[in-house]
């Protein structure tokens, strides 16, 4: 079934109409429709007690007493951390971590969270249990944490092609699990995610989840599905992004400017434009067409970027990472 989406919430994230696990019913304010799906989903999230976490009027942090848990210390699990830290969700002393890598784990006690000794041990501090270990490694550390998991505990899986059905079945029968697909500019509070629920998890950790990762960002409710596209969009897609400021700042310097200056301007056109984008609501092909004057520089160049498959270049590179996650998914 393809998914339909209420439009954008204040909150930055969309609610897929689809995903029945946590739609609202009529008790909470009317019949589910398009039209006001969005009004009713905002009133009933005002009226939400959180376990976990709260929102606040500069964002959302974390009840005082929730512990956070880290299975897996390495890039992508240091981005989410420093960035809740940074953005005041939680203090680094609550969160705790293991990893195979005493250099990852050491780089988690230097913004002051703790190491545990053991997934086991981890799962046992925590609340919200994050697995952030590559996919092939999320079945054995579950299998390391389960015996520490309660019916209190939240498990979040940040592992790319691995479905609900199995993170379920391997954390427990009634395992409260959310899938996430983030990606790494959460490290400086602009990731761009995705989520799904499990059959057990609440709305209220839907809540909890989509707070933590708004405050670092933008986040999505999708049907899980979408969850291998969102990889090659989002997952995937800095590193695309990266490979294209590297190539604009070589071409800058094959014209004739210093490695740094051209560098520097790369980035923040890059960065400038997707504000644009997301600033003026305008489609990316008007503002391509707004910068490009009737036989001007940009025109020629755009010929030179449509001569060499760049559209479909970066079109197949999503369909390659989303085809990868169906793989991994088994």
């Amino acid at each position: 079934m393809e998914a339909q989406f209420a439009p954008d919430t204040h909150d930055g994230y969309r609610k897929p109409i689809c995903c029945s696990d946590h739609m609202l019913s009529e008790r909470d304010g009317g019949p589910i429709t398009t039209a006001n799906l969005t009004l009713n989903y905002t009133n009933i999230t005002s009226k939400l007690s959180f376990v976990f976490g709260k929102r606040v009027a500069m964002g959302f942090e974390m009840a005082e007493s929730t512990r956070l848990g880290f299975i897996g210390a390495g890039q992508m699990a240091e981005a989410i951390a420093r960035g809740l830290v940074n953005k005041g969700v939680i203090p680094a002393q609550r969160i705790s971590t293991s990893d195979v890598s005493s250099g990852r784990c050491k780089v988690f006690e230097g913004f002051g969270a703790s190491v545990k000794s053991s997934n086991a041990e981890v799962a046992a501090d925590s609340d919200v249990l994050i697995i952030a270990v590559k996919p092939q490694y999320v079945r054995v550390v579950l299998d390391d944490a389960r015996p520490k998991l309660t019916k209190n505990h939240l498990v979040v899986s940040i592992a790319a092609g691995i479905q609900l059905k199995d993170l379920e079945a391997w954390a427990g029968g009634d395992a409260r699990v959310v899938r996430v697909i983030p990606n790494t500019p959460c490290l400086v509070g602009e990731t761009a995610a995705a989520l799904s629920a499990g059959s057990s998890a609440t709305k209220e950790d839907v809540e909890l989840v989509k707070g933590m990762f708004s405050s670092i960002g933008k986040i999505h409710a999708v049907c899980e599905n979408l969850l291998n596209a969102v990889t090659g969009v989002s997952g995937s897609g800095p590193a695309y992004v990266y490979l294209a400021i590297e190539a604009l700042a070589d071409g800058g310097v094959r014209a004739g400017l210093p490695r740094d200056v051209a560098l520097s301007l790369a980035a923040q056109t890059v960065y400038g434009a997707a504000k644009m984008v997301q600033d003026t609501g305008k489609h990316p092909g008007q503002l391509k067409d707004e910068v490009a004057s009737p036989g001007g520089t940009t025109i020629a160049a755009i010929h030179e970027l449509e001569k060499a498959g760049f559209r479909a270049a970066l079109m197949n590179a999503v369909m390659a990472a989303a085809k990868r996650g169906e793989e991994m998914s088994g």
